[in-house]
C-alpha cells in the first residue's frame, strides 16, 4: 500500500491503530509542545493523548507529497479533561520527512495559532 494511503487511513482512525511501521526506529517529532526522537516515546505520546483526551478527531484536509517530503494539513479537536470538558481546536500542517528506505524519519507538526492560543480554549465563556 501507498505511504499516503496509509497516513490517510491513519488519520481517518486517530489516535487508535496506527501503523507504526511507517516509522523509522529514531524517528524525529517536533511540535509546539514536544520534541524527541525515537518510536516507542512516539507511542508513549500517543498513549498519553488517547488516555487524558476525550473525543478526539484528526480531520485530514490536504496531503500532497513535496520533493522527499509529505505535506499534510489538518484539523485536530478534542475535549479536554477539565470538569467543564471545553472542546479544543487546533488547525496546522505536518512534513513528514522519508530516509532511504522510505520511512519516516521525521514528523514535524506546525500549528496555525500559538501555544497561548490553545491555552486560551481552555478557558472560553460559553
Amino acid at each position: 500500500m501507498d505511504l499516503i494511503e496509509i497516513i490517510k487511513q491513519d488519520y481517518e482512525r486517530f489516535p487508535s491503530a496506527q501503523t507504526y511501521s511507517i516509522y523509522a526506529d529514531n524517528v524525529h517529532f517536533r511540535d509546539p509542545v514536544y520534541d524527541f526522537h525515537g518510536i516507542d516515546r512516539y507511542q508513549n505520546m500517543i498513549k498519553f493523548i488517547t488516555t487524558w483526551f476525550a473525543n478526539i478527531k484528526l480531520e485530514l484536509h490536504q496531503i500532497e507529497p513535496i520533493g522527499d517530503i509529505i505535506k499534510a494539513t489538518w484539523t485536530m479537536t478534542w475535549q479536554a479533561p477539565l470538569p467543564w470538558k471545553p472542546t479544543i481546536t487546533v488547525s496546522g500542517w505536518t512534513e513528514f520527512r522519508l530516509d532511504a528506505q522510505q520511512k519516516i524519519c521525521a514528523h514535524y507538526d506546525y500549528w496555525h495559532c500559538t501555544k497561548w492560543d490553545v491555552i486560551k480554549q481552555h478557558f472560553r465563556l460559553a
